[in-house]
């Protein structure tokens, strides 16, 4: 079958929609951390509040740099900084440093995870995914190689698997009454639902639209 190398219109859109979902969701967690008052919820919600409060700063150290990587996501893609190499360049380098950082304080808090086995197993699958395809991004980056690119959207996919997770856990808590589930028992389902849906876009995205061998731009 062969391949479309223009990158469709609403790549930008969805990149766009899924930074937002992310963002708020760190935000949401970091004011819960940080705002007792916010935090100051009946059931469901309260306990997993608890949860996340019981480890703030592991919990922190890594929601902080992935609101910040999410964030400048956006930036990284736009036109006018892939116009500027040297500011690109640096961009770059301050998303490899963030995503190091959130690939890897996400390891320490698979301890107890909420989801049981399930959310571990999807978190070890999903985060490993991730520090390989940041890492083979990293090596090609510094060898000035343009397909570094492709493995940093396999990176963002996976990240961004943060982003699509939370409505699947949203329509797990609004069904919580018909259903009886507590999010101990569909936290992992929720995240390889989530995670699983991005990566694998992200990994049709880039057989269906492959990047130009010539250059390494993406979501044009």
């Amino acid at each position: 079958m062969a391949t479309n190398t223009e990158h469709p219109s609403w790549t930008r859109p969805v990149l766009y929609i899924l930074c937002f979902i992310a963002a708020a969701a760190a935000l949401r967690r970091i004011v819960a951390l940080l705002m007792v008052s916010a935090s100051a919820r009946a059931g469901q919600l309260a306990d997993l509040d608890a949860t996340f409060a019981a480890r703030k700063g592991l919990t922190l150290a890594h929601i902080i740099p992935a609101l910040a990587l999410v964030l400048l996501l956006p930036v990284w893609f736009s036109a006018r900084m892939r116009s500027n190499p040297p500011a690109h360049r640096r961009l770059t380098w301050a998303l490899f440093a963030l995503g190091f950082v959130v690939g890897i304080t996400a390891i320490p808090l698979v301890a107890n995870p909420v989801g049981g086995a399930t959310e571990l197993s999807a978190i070890l699958v999903f985060d490993s995914l991730f520090l390989f395809s940041f890492a083979r991004a990293f090596q090609l980056f510094l060898k000035h190689n343009p397909h570094y690119r492709e493995w940093m959207l396999r990176a963002i996919a996976v990240l961004l698997g943060i982003a699509t997770t939370r409505p699947v856990m949203g329509v797990f808590f609004a069904t919580a009454r018909l259903t009886h589930l507590e999010p101990h028992q569909f936290f992992g389902i929720a995240f390889w639902i989530g995670f699983g849906t991005t990566y694998l876009a992200g990994e049709w995205y880039l057989r269906r639209h492959p990047l130009p061998a010539q250059r390494g731009d993406a979501l044009q």
